[in-house]
């Protein structure tokens, strides 16, 4: 045990019964030890003085139990007394942080026309729209345009109700909630996007994410030109007098390749299959490029077959459904929330995909409770305001319950006829559904793998809803995808499984994305600790003296009712209840009713809980053997509890004194790490990192991907579908630069000492599209490190030199025998006036000289160290000069 302790806390996987280690400690030292005279403020101090002594009660019970369980010592004491804190430094009481607190939100509009925001935005409150001289003109034009009244806005007067209009400029949008004002901005208008480091990292459909999966010395990498090797650190090197910062890579015979931190983009985490551990390439060998050539013809096969099938299913000409009307828009405005702005988008990307005649297939991934079945709902109100029926296929009986009951309570007061299959349902009762449904009385059918049997016809389906379709099995989705065909179809997961997620980032499928949590929402406390009965009866007491409820899950069914007892006895004062797979349907009905009406506190269970259950009240979930679940399946178990405003905690449990395995410790951590909300699709991307990447069309793919890892194979097969579709040949993916600095750029050591944030940073910068992007996170740099150092201003400026050779007219720029050579395109050249662009240049840099090479211009300057800013400043010289020409 002491072993497996010491190896955790050298892995800073701290787990509570270690603080029992800490008596053996002659002194120990607290935050206030590292601070002087520090000003404490104590913000409601009764409320801070109850919590403290709750907590000194709490502990030392806790102490007294383990000392006499002779795992403690009995000196060892865990906090500071809250009223000793005062010798630390002052002490201030005093509440400052509710006064002039200001309700604000922000705006999110959908990606529509100007007259489509106007219509969207007119409504009755006041809603200001704060632009430039220029844009306000354009939006006057357009209100008179299409007759929609507004009141041009002075700067001494109310917003009146309705569109107001006023010069001047925000960053972005806000909506001041207690005064129920709204203020768009162009960047909501006009999409005229104000960029922040921050959100580079932004899912966006068919991109892969990267951000996350920070690279570890020991992790295997794939370089697009050199292959397999294994990642061993950073280092700064000085090579021909210039100094950088590189990845070094180990290849089989111990070669050791030094791959420029500004080339980050040609190297890739190695992801696989679970347990596949890469064969390394040997530098020289050229076995790399066999490697790639026999890939190449695989995905060229694999992306005629994808192709080909969703070719088919686009050449079938679906229905196209109706522009929203009036019953629409008061159905909407039925719903007793507001969509949060993930939830906008989403309907508005469904609706347009639903009123095309091309038979949709999206996929809408968001955390649990985040609102993708409100989403369906709107699309299925859709579809049936065009007398369309709609079919929502669920993996389990009780989602299927739960669907049914949330359906029908939303479409309560309208006329929509909502019905479920499952095995709740009599035989009787299944056959008046299913006559209806087949003469068309039914608008919505719920249900299982019910709705997939022979019996079940519909008189006009036009939508499929299909929720967490990786719960069914291989025949159920051979017959889901008969049932898909000509109708448009909606998927719906918390953490799509690695097949469908590869689907959407290669660009096959439709992705919405719902990140953004509903208001009050907090994120589940998960915690990763050793089975210990004192700690399972405390959870369990902490969430029963809130009045809250408790699931335990334990997913075996020969050991649950000994469990169930073990529980019974720790918290003699609950009411314990038991579901499983195994139980009658009547009898997982009647348990599953009392849970939900809180005759019961507890509820051991199998992970029947997994897909199926949906309480507010149930705000603490125990996972037994942790282990043993799958990142997905923990995460999906983890999101039932957080599901109301009540913050909400996860124990995943494992046995005591147990060395885990690499890949189940890998499974834990990731769920900790991922535990802020709106992480379903990164978890799924882990896990395509933990447990296998899969295949995209069936097994014989996985020894490719063995081969080169799923980020290889996916960047391979999206390029051949895109040579496919353009009919051209596939081109070799090797970045290119048209770029070769000898200068000295790094980041040094004591600018930015962890390898993560110099990697993360190397790679924000790789990210940037624009001069605006990097302008502003170079801006976040400086606030969080402080002035640049040389150096690493120079990493700047040669991205900045290399966002302007992204420019047409520039062929590339070399650095060379003491000058520096800027070459021009042959169409620039072409066109450009010799004498005036070398006019411009010369104002630039006195020591240009220019020279007409096989029809292309080349700007020469001798070797300096400020030849970057000046081929910058030429380049867009020249770009000046063509367009003025024009």
């Amino acid at each position: 045990e002491i072993e497996s302790d010491l190896h955790a806390l050298r892995e800073k996987a701290f787990s509570s019964h270690m603080y029992s280690y800490m008596a053996l400690l002659s002194k120990t030292a607290g935050i206030w030890d590292y601070m002087q005279n520090p000003l404490i403020v104590y913000s409601d101090e009764q409320l801070i003085l109850d919590a403290a002594k709750k907590l000194n009660e709490d502990t030392v019970s806790y102490i007294q139990e383990m000392v006499q369980e002779e795992k403690m010592l009995p000196k060892f004491a865990m906090w500071h007394d809250i009223h000793s804190l005062s010798k630390y430094g002052k002490k201030v009481v005093e509440d400052p942080f509710t006064e002039n607190v200001v309700n604000i939100e922000e705006l999110h509009i959908p990606n529509e026309t100007l007259e489509q925001k106007l219509l969207l935005i007119h409504q009755p409150m006041p809603v200001v729209l704060a632009l430039s001289e220029k844009e306000v003109v354009t939006v006057i034009d357009k209100c008179v345009e299409i007759k929609l009244p507004y009141h041009l806005l002075s700067d001494d007067e109310e917003p009146v109700e309705g569109i107001n209009i006023y010069t001047n400029s925000f960053a972005q949008g806000f909506y001041l909630v207690d005064e129920n004002l709204k203020v768009y901005t162009a960047a909501e208008i006009f999409a005229y996007h104000h960029h922040k480091g921050r959100y580079e990292n932004k899912f966006r459909n068919a991109e892969v994410i990267h951000g996350y999966d920070e690279l570890q010395p020991g992790d295997y990498v794939v370089h697009a030109q050199y292959g397999v090797g294994q990642y061993i650190c950073i280092e700064n090197r000085e090579i021909q007098k210039v100094k950088r910062d590189f990845l070094k890579i180990i290849y089989r015979g111990n070669t050791e390749l030094l791959v420029p931190l500004e080339q980050f983009r040609l190297v890739r985490k190695f992801v696989s299959r679970e347990g596949v551990v890469p064969k390394l390439n040997k530098l020289g060998s050229g076995d790399w490029e066999k490697t790639k050539q026999r890939l190449q013809s695989n995905v060229e096969d694999i992306a005629e077959r994808l192709l080909t099938l969703y070719a088919n299913r686009e050449q079938h000409i679906g229905f196209a459904f109706s522009k929203d009307n009036e019953m629409t828009k008061k159905f909407e405005n039925s719903f007793s929330f507001d969509l949060t702005p993930d939830q906008e988008k989403a309907v508005a990307e469904i609706k347009k995909d639903m009123e095309s005649n091309k038979p949709m297939d999206r996929l809408v991934c968001g955390d649990v409770g985040f609102g993708k079945t409100e989403v369906s709902i709107r699309a299925s109100f859709k579809a049936i305001c065009d007398n369309k029926q709609v079919a929502v296929l669920c993996p389990t009986t009780i989602l299927a319950e739960q669907h049914f009951h949330t359906f029908q309570k939303r479409y309560q007061e309208f006329p929509v006829t909502v019905k479920v299959l499952n095995r709740f349902v009599s035989p009787a009762e299944q056959k008046q559904v299913l006559k209806e449904l087949e003469e068309g009385k039914v608008d919505i059918i719920i249900g299982t793998h019910r709705l997939l049997s022979k019996d079940v016809k519909f008189k006009d389906l036009g939508l499929l809803v299909v929720d967490e379709e990786q719960r069914f099995g291989v025949e159920h989705k051979e017959k889901i995808k008969e049932l898909k065909n000509g109708v448009d179809v909606l998927s719906l997961s918390a953490t799509p499984i690695p097949r469908t997620l590869q689907m959407s980032l290669v660009g096959i499928r439709s992705l919405s994305l719902l990140e953004t949590p509903p208001l009050n929402r907090y994120s589940v406390q998960t915690y990763v600790v050793e089975k210990d009965k004192n700690l399972i009866r405390d959870a369990i007491q902490k969430e029963l003296s809130r009045n809250g409820q408790v699931f335990y899950l334990h997913n075996n069914i020969d050991q649950i009712y000994n469990i169930a007892r073990n529980i019974q006895s720790l918290v003699p004062e609950s009411r314990v209840g038991i579901v499983h797979g195994k139980l009658g349907k009547e009898e997982i009905e009647d348990i599953m009713q009392r849970f939900i009406e809180k005759e019961l506190d507890i509820l051991v269970c199998t992970t029947i809980v997994e897909n199926g259950i949906d309480i507010p009240n149930v705000n603490t979930i125990l996972v037994d053997n942790a282990q043993d679940f799958g990142l997905a399946q923990i995460y999906q178990i983890k999101g039932r509890v957080g599901r109301s405003d009540r913050l909400a905690y996860a124990y995943l449990l494992i046995p005591p004194r147990r060395q885990l395995s690499e890949v189940a410790q890998k499974r834990l951590t990731a769920v900790k790490e991922f535990a802020r909300l709106g992480s379903g699709y990164k978890i799924a991307m882990r896990d395509l990192t933990i447990r296998g990447a899969g295949d995209l069309l069936g097994s014989d793919q996985s020894g490719f991907i063995d081969t080169v890892g799923i980020d290889m194979y996916i960047e391979m097969l999206e390029e051949a579908i895109q040579a496919k579709k353009d009919g051209r040949k596939q081109e070799d993916l090797t970045p290119k630069p048209k770029t070769n600095i000898q200068t000295t750029s790094y980041i040094p050591e004591e600018f930015a000492p962890d390898d993560f944030d110099k990697l993360d940073m190397y790679q924000r910068i790789d990210a940037i599209k624009d001069e605006k992007m990097l302008e502003a996170y170079k801006n976040d740099v400086i606030d969080q490190y402080g002035k640049l150092p040389k150096e690493v201003s120079t990493l700047f400026l040669k991205k900045q030199l290399d966002l302007a050779l992204e420019e047409p007219i520039v062929e590339n720029y070399r650095e060379m025998r003491g000058q520096t050579e800027l070459t021009f395109s042959p169409l620039f050249s072409q066109r450009a006036d010799g004498v005036k662009l070398f006019e411009k240049i010369t104002k630039i840099s006195k020591d240009a000289t220019l020279r007409y090479t096989n029809g292309t211009i080349i700007v020469i300057l001798p070797k300096n160290s400020q030849n970057i800013s000046l081929a910058i400043k030429i380049i867009y010289a020249a770009k000046e000069s063509m367009r003025n020409e024009n």
